[in-house]
């Protein structure tokens, strides 16, 4: 391979990118012991992951047997390495636990949290390493039923409640999805849940050009699903 010597720098994105990988290869290059292994992604589909999800949901909600990767064994190979096959842009509430409502062991999924599962900058960014990075082929944004920051959206939208400290902010891109779900009818807050999690899964699919260009060339499947608190269903959303 040739170089040029008068080379342009580096893109930000691209040097955080490696300052990253620097980083974590020599934190695990300094533990004896420990052989770093070449870098590998998953090879499944965006299809296969969105099956093996189904999967472990539905042995979640029937209680079935299932035997998660994890363990002293499991530990030891990721920390060589990490290749998860889905991305799960999840709610902070602690009854939506993602590892197990689809029966997932360590290393298996790349989880970004935040109440009311927005995705802002940073956790756009997250997104967007683990799909150019990790190779990750399958993004799934996951609302849940009663949410309570979806809740407070509805609050603020019918009653102008103010919420306090950084609260509102965390509820106001929430709002647009209230708005488009109250034309529908039914039940405001289940109504929005759902719309609020097609609203993040469609920004995903457009805003940036990794997941755009991923989308496009089919290597990227981003889709948006409901969790039943009551029955442990994950109900994947117009038609996934």
């Amino acid at each position: 391979m040739r170089f040029s010597s008068h080379k342009s720098p580096a893109h930000p994105a691209r040097r955080a990118f490696l300052w990253l990988a620097a980083l974590g290869g020599a934190s695990l290059a300094a533990r004896p012991g420990v052989v770093l292994a070449a870098s590998e992604k998953t090879d499944l589909t965006p299809d296969q992951a969105l099956a093996r999800l189904k999967e472990g949901n539905a042995n979640f909600v029937t209680d079935a047997p299932y035997r998660a990767a994890q363990g002293r064994e499991r530990r030891l190979e990721i920390a060589r390495g990490q290749k998860p096959f889905a991305v799960l842009v999840g709610c902070s509430d602690s009854r939506v636990p993602p590892e197990l409502l689809f029966g997932r062991g360590l290393g298996e999924l790349f989880i970004v949290r935040v109440a009311g599962n927005t995705v802002d900058r940073a956790a756009l960014g997250s997104i967007e390493y683990a799909v150019a990075e990790l190779g990750v082929p399958l993004v799934v944004v996951l609302g849940h039923e009663r949410c309570g920051a979806v809740m407070a959206a509805v609050e603020v939208y019918q009653k102008g409640t103010v919420l306090p400290g950084a609260i509102g902010e965390m509820v106001e891109p929430i709002i647009p999805a209230v708005v488009r779900a109250r034309a529908q009818g039914g039940d405001l807050v289940e109504m929005a849940v759902k719309e609020n999690a097609r609203t993040t899964a469609a920004r995903l699919r457009t805003e940036g050009p990794i997941l755009a260009e991923a989308v496009g060339t089919g290597r990227l499947k981003i889709v948006a699903a409901s969790y039943d608190l009551d029955d442990g269903r994950v109900d994947f959303l117009d038609g996934a």
